[in-house]
């Protein structure tokens, strides 16, 4: 719907400066220390441009005012009514917005980036208008739809959030948590959701029509109906089963093994050939985007393999030489790893949920000659949630923004790894070597 009214004068809103809000988010600190004061009341105020930054404004009152390019960074709006909001390009990184209502809002090229909004309220809305009694009376039946339209809500937690309906075209969700969100009927055309925990996401008749879902988790998730067509789907984890009611039309996912040009046994003979002579014979095996799922490929060679958006979910490598190989995107859930040697493999954003590594290999490998480098183990926003790391080691890997939670870490060598980001909520840490570790923002250690 267009909005041309929020940007034409409005005798109803009134204009505030920065110092007449500066007084009301007093008070409000006053009111919510029960020291007197009052509660925040900018229903319908225009506070376009202004700066709200770091201000707890947990329950105040917004709804219809004009925030319009404004500044609320960290800001605390947890319960707030920001019902019919224009929120239109403001700077919201790292707000609290639980349990808001947002029903109507307007937030088109917003910034959300690292949000809280668990249980947000963004269903629609009507246009209202202030009444003789200071409240808010609708003017028409029109409804207004939601907004989030090229808005940047990466790293946001939307958990339970009530999206129903709402446009979020082209908006960039990448690493946001959507768990038990309601995404019914929502617009998410053209969207960026890699990354994106939509574990049992409510995804009933939405168009996610070109959109891109690298590495989503779709665990869960209700597709019924849903629009994914032209969608990029590679990466993604999802049970097929479950998409058996979704418009795939000319959507990427993983293809079968009969796919590749020669048989697979013959791809693997060949790579181990290439790596024997150093790349002088047979042919660097590239698997990517193929689904392996449940293969046996233990002790085989594939240093160097390109693996990239792999399914290899319950598939045997135990003792597998991986060396460099690329395995980023790629679905090991359930794998069995033990002994593997990783060194220097590239694991950024896989899913190994549940897999054994115990013992494996994830140290650096050293280049040498002319050109010498340390080629570390790439583990970046891996998942790692409940997989077996006994006395595995990742000496120097990458591990910032891992997902480590209920992981059995016992004897493993973490020493010079960046931890920067990662989860260890519930994992097991004991007789771990953290020399030089870079722990900064680590959740949950502590708690094994």
């Amino acid at each position: 719907m267009s909005r041309s009214s929020v940007d034409a004068a409005d005798p109803h809103r009134s204009r505030l400066s920065q110092q007449q809000l500066d007084a009301k988010l007093r008070a409000h600190a006053l009111f919510l220390a029960g020291r007197g004061g009052e509660r925040a009341r900018l229903r319908l105020c225009d506070l376009s441009h202004l700066d709200l930054s770091g201000h707890n404004l947990r329950e105040s009152d917004f709804a219809g005012a004009r925030l319009y390019g404004a500044r609320l960074v960290g800001t605390n709006l947890e319960s707030a009514n920001l019902y019919g909001a224009d929120l239109r390009l403001a700077n919201m990184s790292d707000a609290t917005l639980s349990y808001a209502d947002m029903r109507g809002a307007c937030l088109r090229g917003a910034v959300l980036t690292g949000a809280v909004m668990i249980e947000t309220d963004f269903r629609d809305g009507v246009i209202v208008t202030p009444s003789d009694d200071g409240g808010l009376t609708p003017i028409n039946f029109d409804i207004t739809i939601t907004e989030l339209t090229c808005a940047k809500v990466n790293n946001a937690n939307l958990t339970r959030a009530k999206l129903a309906n709402s446009f979020i075209m082209q908006t960039d969700l990448s690493d946001s948590i959507l768990r038990e969100t309601k995404l019914v009927r929502t617009n998410l055309t053209n969207s960026d959701l890699t990354g994106c925990i939509l574990e049992g996401a409510d995804l009933t008749d939405a168009n996610l029509s070109g959109a891109v879902l690298h590495g989503a988790d779709l665990s869960g998730a209700i597709v019924t109906r849903t629009n994914l067509t032209g969608a990029d789907l590679i990466g993604a984890i999802y049970d097929r089963a479950s998409l058996a009611d979704a418009n795939l039309t000319n959507a990427k996912t993983v293809k079968p093994v009969e796919a590749l040009r020669r048989p697979l046994g013959e791809v693997l003979d060949e790579h181990e050939t290439w790596v024997e002579a150093n790349g002088r014979q047979g042919q660097r095996a590239d698997l990517s985007e193929i689904s392996l799922e449940g293969a046996n490929l233990s002790g085989r060679n594939l240093a160097a393999a390109v693996l990239r958006s792999a399914r290899l979910s319950g598939a045997r490598l135990e003792k597998t030489g991986l060396a460099m190989a690329d395995l980023s995107l790629a679905d090991l859930r359930r794998a069995n790893l033990a002994g593997a040697d990783l060194r220097g493999a590239n694991l950024q954003r896989a899913s190994m949920s549940g897999a054994n590594l115990s013992r494996v290999r994830l140290s650096p490998v050293n280049i040498t000659g002319p050109n010498a480098f340390i080629w570390q183990a790439n583990l970046q926003r891996a998942r790692l949630n409940g997989a077996v790391l006994t006395d595995a080691d990742l000496s120097g890997a990458q591990l910032t923004g891992a997902n480590l939670s209920g992981a059995d870490l016992r004897g493993a060598n973490l020493a010079g790894a960046n931890l920067a980001g990662a989860d260890l909520t519930d994992a097991r840490t004991e007789g771990c070597i953290f020399t030089d570790t870079d722990l900064s923002q680590v959740t949950g250690l502590g708690h094994s």
